[in-house]
């Protein structure tokens, strides 16, 4: 696949909950949820890693390691405020447990069976608006803290 620039390719979705025990979401749970794609200014983190543990010993100056613990990055996503409604700040209230799913390359069309998407189990854990003075659009952070094990490259089902 060649490579592409995320802004009009990548989607993100929040669901209020995933039937399927593997992360998977059906393509009617994803149309059935909140397409947040058009009202984000910015997204940070949603990076799923594994850590690793420094093992050295005697018989080498070399400080070898072994896989450790996975983690994620601290995550948000950076939304427009609206001067007439701010329904993205009922959705995304502080507290509101779901999933976040992207999928990484999808510049039109509804998200279909066989897609790949990751699937962040969440909680909105803060709603900070941004003030400015500057000549900024009015924006507020939905804050994430992952509740599970991201889903990468599941195919939605």
């Amino acid at each position: 696949m060649a490579r592409f620039f995320r802004r009009g390719k990548t989607r993100v979705y929040f669901l209020p909950s995933i039937a399927s025990g593997t992360k998977a979401p059906t393509a009617a749970e994803i149309t059935a949820g909140t397409e947040l794609t058009g009202n984000i200014n910015d997204m940070n983190g949603f990076s799923f890693m594994s850590e690793t543990i420094d093992t050295p010993d005697l018989a080498t100056t070399f400080t070898k390691n072994i896989p450790g613990p996975d983690t994620v990055d601290d995550s948000n996503l950076v939304i427009y405020l609206d001067s007439a409604t701010n329904t993205l700040r009922t959705t995304l209230a502080k507290g509101t447990v779901g999933f976040i799913v992207i999928c990484d390359y999808k510049p039109s069309g509804a998200v279909t069976t066989g897609d790949k998407v990751d699937t962040w189990p969440v909680t909105v854990s803060g709603v900070p608006k941004q003030y400015s003075m500057g000549n900024d659009p009015a924006l507020w952070t939905a804050m994430f803290a992952a509740t599970d094990t991201p889903a990468v490259d599941v195919t939605v089902l």
